[in-house]
């Protein structure tokens, strides 16, 4: 299945398209998935990093309490992470700290397919284009072309995972649980 969804999103002239069209479809199904095991293997071993990083980008939106249409960024992940409710309850009846956790989860699953897909060298921004181009560009030599909303600071990065923080011992209470500890840590 993730061979053939990898080769579904390189078939297309542009890339960017085929993973938002597959995204869309696919998404419903992901949120019907009974257990938090269940969808994270089938996100953790998904070949398309770009087909990943648009159904993570989607499962946030879904759980935003205001959703944003601005294009993927470092700066939305930050919306994210300010913006979003523990995910969707789904089928399975967990903890909330369980909840939380497959959150944070997400959070740096997204950020590292966001970083394969646009700032990872030498094939940054070379996942959106077709595999014919792809090869042009790699012999160039292409650099990154960053987005002013990838430019973000490490004053902005603490007063979010500051809010974040606030937020989760609101529900949690302190001390988190040590899985938390060790996502917060890795995210931040």
């Amino acid at each position: 299945l993730q061979r053939m969804l990898a080769m579904a999103v390189e078939v297309d002239r542009s890339p960017t398209c085929s993973s938002r069209k597959i995204a869309d479809d696919i998404f419903p199904f992901i949120l019907n998935i009974p257990l938090r095991s269940q969808r994270e293997a089938l996100l953790n071993t998904m070949e398309s990093q770009l087909l990943r990083c648009r159904l993570l980008e989607l499962l946030f939106q879904h759980s935003c309490d205001m959703p944003t249409t601005s294009a993927m960024s470092l700066d939305k992940v930050l919306y994210f992470l300010s913006h979003s409710s523990v995910l969707p309850q789904f089928q399975d009846e967990t903890a909330t700290w369980q909840r939380w956790d497959e959150m944070l989860q997400y959070l740096s699953l997204l950020l590292l397919s966001y970083h394969s897909v646009k700032l990872a060298f030498p094939l940054a921004e070379h996942l959106r284009t077709s595999v014919s181009d792809r090869m042009k560009l790699i012999a160039q030599k292409a650099k990154p072309r960053l987005q002013d909303s990838d430019d973000i600071s490490q004053l902005d990065i603490q007063l979010k995972m500051n809010d974040f923080i606030t937020r989760m011992q609101k529900t949690l209470g302190e001390p988190f649980p040590p899985q938390i500890q060790e996502k917060l840590f890795m995210l931040q």
